[in-house]
């Protein structure tokens, strides 16, 4: 029986899969078009996979060599001639342990040149190389995988300056054979290196991979991919699920972040559905209900992005100003912040704005923030841990209540309002204060679409029902009335007849307090501060 798989590589006949067979078509069209190109996406995001899978597709054309720079040590950098002949070594380990097709010839030439003993220089191994690709039966096609351990090292910009030399060569003579494609993975996009490892005088002013073209397949699954994936698993254990509201809840969660989409379906079938039946699991519910148990991980890919954001501090504080701040941020691809955080997997371009790149990020990160100022022993989260139980009845959220003691909890501790509360201290306190109460329990995330320095909306999530609040800026009367008419179009969208208005009004004549407001069928319960 398959199951779900978030470690190392997916495999067809073992793993519920989305079909990426699209993918592959556009990635064989840049290999039968003879060209060079990296695939550099975030961590965890299916990329060695799509090679496994790109080879098994097109084997019957072409020999692919495949590198793994996880296996190679830091010792193989030390010099041109270590990685020269570790590299040879490796090749021919792959020949001998996975049955590499190469040519005796070749496996002779690579072993010798590994255990030479006089220094050896990149040179020897691409004569090799051209031997190879001119002798092979099929074309070469040379897939390097995980290069980021080795983009720092001077002598893997030399070898990446070698394969262009080879490539011009094929451009300028079309009978020079080289490899038919040289195809790099990781989450650096080497094609926009630079060699600052040399000294300044020897500085290079181009990138050794500038001849790459560009890849702009989009490899996040899609809404129907993740469909087909769940249309199979049902046809397995026949759950009775509406697999395509069920994949559209996935994707509107993950964006089609392929480790996600895998966690939050492999969490309902090993975890979930062990504290209920399996119907009830695969279920809208369930869903959530996976959310929060992956959320509470401290999984790898949480951890590679808490380190980024702890290494790069500017880069954690534009995230921070967007998401507590509702800060608005131009796309441009220039701009070293967002193509690191884009590399890093933590933003995407949203019709020429900066978001992040999916829901789960956003609640993980809003989650994180918030911890740092719980660690501060923050009043705001140490009062809504004490009311906490005041907050649930019948296991429902007591929203009114919450807005009362909120609005008490804030005129308490910092007085009136002033102008500076209005960039993010609202949203902030709000939801540190919120925190506890639902902690445990239910979700919450932020409606991206909505986020400025005026309005959010979050949707709380809690034992099946779900709560929307807007927190806002109050202007004047008529866009207060604007707001009510904005929330009562949301909760017409979430089949909701309740919505909650936050208002942070600094208006001296203000009435401060929860007042209920019936507009058709709605009922908003109204706050201000």
């Amino acid at each position: 029986m398959k199951v779900f798989n978030t470690t190392a590589v997916c495999i067809p006949s073992e793993n519920y899969m989305v079909d990426i067979s699209d993918k592959l078509r556009q990635i064989a069209e840049l290999i039968e078009q003879k060209k060079y190109f990296t695939i550099n996406r975030a961590r965890q995001y299916g990329k060695t996979t799509t090679l496994m899978l790109l080879e098994e597709r097109m084997s019957g054309e072409y020999d692919f060599i495949g590198i793994d720079f996880q296996d190679v040590t830091d010792a193989m950098f030390a010099d041109e001639s270590s990685f020269t002949k570790g590299l040879a070594q490796v090749l021919c380990d792959s020949r001998n342990a996975m049955g590499l097709p190469m040519a005796e010839g070749v496996y002779d030439r690579l072993s010798a040149l590994g255990g030479m003993t006089r220094p050896a220089v990149l040179n020897d191994l691409f004569r090799i190389f051209d031997c190879w690709c001119k002798e092979n039966e099929k074309p070469v096609v040379l897939m390097i995988d995980e290069v980021d351990s080795a983009a720092n090292n001077q002598v893997f910009l030399d070898f990446l300056g070698k394969l262009r030399s080879s490539y011009l060569k094929r451009r300028k003579n079309s009978n020079y054979k080289t490899f038919q494609s040289v195809i790099l993975t990781g989450v650096t996009d080497v094609k926009h290196l630079r060699s600052r490892i040399r000294s300044e005088d020897e500085h290079k002013e181009n990138s050794p991979w500038n001849i790459a073209a560009d890849f702009t397949v989009d490899m996040s699954l899609s809404e129907e991919g993740i469909k087909g994936m769940l249309d199979e698993y049902e046809m397995d254990h026949t759950t009775g699920m509406n697999t395509a509201e069920i994949a559209k809840q996935i994707r509107e969660y993950t964006s089609g972040y392929p480790f996600l989409v895998s966690r939050v379906c492999q969490l309902i079938d090993e975890r979930v559905s062990k504290t209920m039946d399996l119907t009830d699991a695969w279920s809208t519910f369930g869903v959530g209900e996976a959310v929060k148990l992956l959320l509470a991980e401290n999984n790898s890919l949480f951890q590679s992005l808490t380190k980024n954001l702890n290494n790069y501090p500017e880069l954690k504080a534009s995230i921070r100003s967007i998401l507590m701040e509702g800060t608005r941020l131009t796309w441009n691809a220039q701009q070293d912040e967002i193509v690191q955080m884009q590399m890093y997997g933590l933003i995407r371009n949203d019709r020429g704005t900066v978001r992040i790149s999916n829901r789960i990020f956003e609640t993980m990160l809003y989650n994180l923030f918030l911890s740092e100022e719980e660690l501060k022993s923050n009043a705001f989260f140490r009062e809504g841990d004490l009311a906490g139980n005041q907050f649930v009845q019948d296991g429902k959220l007591n929203m009114r209540l919450i807005f009362e003691r909120f609005i008490q909890t804030y005129t308490e501790i910092c007085g009136p309002l002033t102008d500076r509360f209005k960039e993010k201290d609202g949203r902030e306190l709000f939801l540190l204060y919120l925190k506890p109460v639902i902690n445990g329990t239910g979700n919450y995330y932020i409606e991206a679409q909505t986020r400025d320095q005026t309005r959010t909306d979050v949707i709380v999530d809690y034992l099946g029902r779900q709560y929307i609040i807007e927190l806002k800026i109050w202007r004047r009367p008529r866009y207060n009335a604007e707001g009510e008419k904005q929330i009562c179009e949301y909760l017409d969208h979430f089949g909701l007849n309740t919505g909650y208005m936050l208002s942070f009004n600094f208006n001296k004549k203000k009435e401060q307090g929860v007042k209920l407001v019936r507009i058709g069928d709605k009922v908003l319960y109204e706050g201000t501060l």
